[in-house]
C-alpha cells in the first residue's frame, strides 16, 4: 500500500481511537457545555440544552465519573462549572469533591433545562444556550462527539458549519475508503513503527478491567467472573479470562469510575471490546509484539470500517460491531487469514443482528460479554472452516455486502425500535 494511502488511514485510526472518561454522550454534552460557557466568557446563569433521542437515551442511566451520580443534569452543571473544551472527552478531568457540590447546588437552584430537539434527522445532535448577565451563548456539536458544527455569542455566529454537517452515517468525506480486505491487508503489511501506537490501548483498557476488579462498580459483572463458585462453573482459562476483563472494564466506565479507557468511534465500551478480547488472547497464548500489534490493528480498524456506514449512534447496539472486530483479531492470533477472517465477520452478522441499544447504563457490561463470547465462537468456527452461508438470513457470499447489511437493519430498520425503546425508558414509574 502506498505510503500516502497508509498515512490517511493512520490518521483515520487515530482521530477515532482516543482516551475517555466516562460514557461518551452525557461527557460529549459536559463538553458542549464547556465550550458554550466559555464563549459567554463568564458562569452561566441558566442553560438549556436541546438534544436528540439517542444522546437522550445513552445519558439517562449511566453514572458521571467521579460524582456517584447519575445522568444528564451532573455532567451539564460539572461542563459549566470544571469543564475545559481543549479536553476533548476528558473534559471533566479536573473535577474535584468541591465541584461536584457546587454542581449539586447548580442543580437544586434550577438552572438547568433539558429537552428533546424535534425534528433532526442527525441521531447525535446536542445544542447548548447559555444565558448570563444579558448575554448568550451557544454551541452545537453534531455527527462527532467532538465535531462542532456551530458557535455563537450574542447571536454573532463565531464558527457555521451547519450546511456541511455529517449526515446518519459516520464517514467524512474525505475518509479513506475501506473494505474488509484493505483493513486486512493495512493491519498485515504496514510497518511496525507506524502501527505501534495502538499498544496505548492495550494499557489503558487493560489497567481499566484491574482496576474494575479491586472495587464496586456497577453490576460488577467482572469481578462475579472470578469468584470461586463462578470459576468452578466456568473454568480458569483463557475464554473465561477473556469475559472477565471486557466485562470489568465497562463495569468500571458504566458505574462512573473517574477511569480513562481508550475509545473507538467515540464509545469507550467499543474501545474496550476491540481491545481486551485480543489483549488477553494474545498475551495468554504467548503471542509476539508484532502479532499483538496487529491483531490489535486489525480488531480496531475493522470497527471504524463497520461504523463508518452504521453511523455513530443507532438502535443497533455497539458491542455488535466491537466484537466484530476482536473476533478479526483472534482469528490473526489463532494463525488464520483473510478468509477466515471473513468467515468470522459472516457469523457474527448472522447471530448478534438485532440487539438493541437500550442505553448506556451498568448493565452493558452484561451485553459486552455476550459479544465477545460470541466473538470467541464465531473465529472457532471460522478456523474449522464453518461459515453461515449465503442462503441463510441476511448473509451473503460477499463479506462486505454483509457487512451493509447488518449496518442497513441498525441505521435504518431499526429507527422505529428505538423511538419505542426512549418512549418506554422516559415513560417508566
Amino acid at each position: 500500500m502506498p505510503q500516502p494511502e497508509r498515512k490517511r488511514i493512520i490518521d483515520l485510526i487515530r482521530r477515532e481511537v482516543v482516551p475517555a472518561i466516562g460514557c461518551t454522550e452525557p461527557i460529549a454534552v459536559a463538553l458542549c457545555v464547556a465550550r458554550a460557557a466559555e464563549t459567554l466568557g463568564c458562569r452561566p446563569e441558566k442553560i438549556t440544552a436541546r438534544l436528540s433521542a439517542n444522546i437522550l437515551k445513552n445519558a439517562m442511566g449511566v453514572g458521571i465519573p467521579g460524582t456517584g451520580m447519575i445522568g444528564l443534569p451532573i455532567a451539564i452543571a460539572l461542563g459549566a462549572l470544571v469543564g475545559r473544551s481543549d479536553y476533548q472527552l476528558e473534559v471533566l478531568k479536573d473535577l474535584t469533591p468541591e465541584a461536584v457540590e457546587e454542581g449539586r447546588r447548580y442543580i437544586d437552584q434550577k438552572r438547568i433545562s433539558i429537552s428533546l430537539k424535534e425534528h433532526i434527522a442527525e441521531k447525535l445532535y446536542i445544542e447548548i444556550e447559555v444565558e448570563a448577565g444579558g448575554h448568550t451563548a451557544t454551541a452545537v456539536i453534531a455527527g462527532g462527539h467532538t465535531s462542532f458544527i456551530y458557535i455563537a455569542r450574542d447571536g454573532e455566529a463565531l464558527l457555521d458549519k451547519r450546511a456541511g454537517a455529517s449526515s446518519a452515517a459516520g464517514a467524512a468525506d474525505d475518509d479513506p475508503e475501506l473494505t474488509l480486505r484493505r483493513v486486512w491487508d493495512f493491519a498485515m503489511t504496514a510497518p511496525l513503527d507506524e502501527l505501534r501506537f495502538i499498544l496505548e490501548t492495550r494499557r489503558l483498557n487493560k489497567a481499566a478491567a484491574e482496576q474494575s476488579f479491586k472495587g464496586e462498580y456497577g453490576h460488577c459483572v467482572g469481578r462475579t467472573m472470578c469468584g470461586m463458585q463462578e470459576r468452578k462453573l466456568m473454568g480458569d482459562h483463557v475464554y473465561a479470562h477473556i469475559l472477565a476483563y471486557t466485562s470489568a472494564a465497562c463495569d468500571a466506565r458504566m458505574g462512573g469510575a473517574m477511569i480513562p479507557v481508550m475509545s473507538n468511534s467515540g464509545s469507550g465500551n467499543q474501545g474496550i471490546a476491540a481491545t481486551l478480547p485480543v489483549v488477553v488472547f494474545a498475551e495468554e497464548n504467548g503471542a509476539t509484539e508484532e502479532q499483538t500489534i496487529r491483531a490489535l490493528t486489525l480488531s480496531h480498524l475493522t470497527v471504524i470500517y463497520i461504523k463508518q456506514s452504521l453511523g455513530r449512534l443507532s438502535a443497533l447496539c455497539g458491542c455488535v460491531v466491537a466484537a466484530t472486530g476482536s473476533s478479526c483479531g483472534i482469528v490473526y492470533l489463532m494463525g488464520g487469514g483473510y478468509d477466515e477472517a471473513a468467515a468470522a465477520v459472516k457469523n457474527m452478522v448472522a447471530t448478534l443482528t438485532g440487539m438493541l441499544c437500550d442505553g448506556a447504563k451498568p448493565s452493558c457490561a452484561m451485553k459486552l460479554m455476550s459479544g465477545v463470547s460470541t466473538a470467541v465462537l464465531s473465529a472457532m468456527m471460522a478456523m474449522e472452516h464453518r461459515c453461515v452461508t449465503a442462503v441463510e438470513g441476511i448473509v451473503e457470499e460477499d463479506v462486505d455486502k454483509c457487512i451493509r447489511n447488518l449496518t442497513r437493519i441498525g441505521r435504518d430498520g431499526m429507527n422505529e425500535t428505538d423511538r419505542l425503546v426512549l418512549d418506554i425508558m422516559t415513560h417508566k414509574s
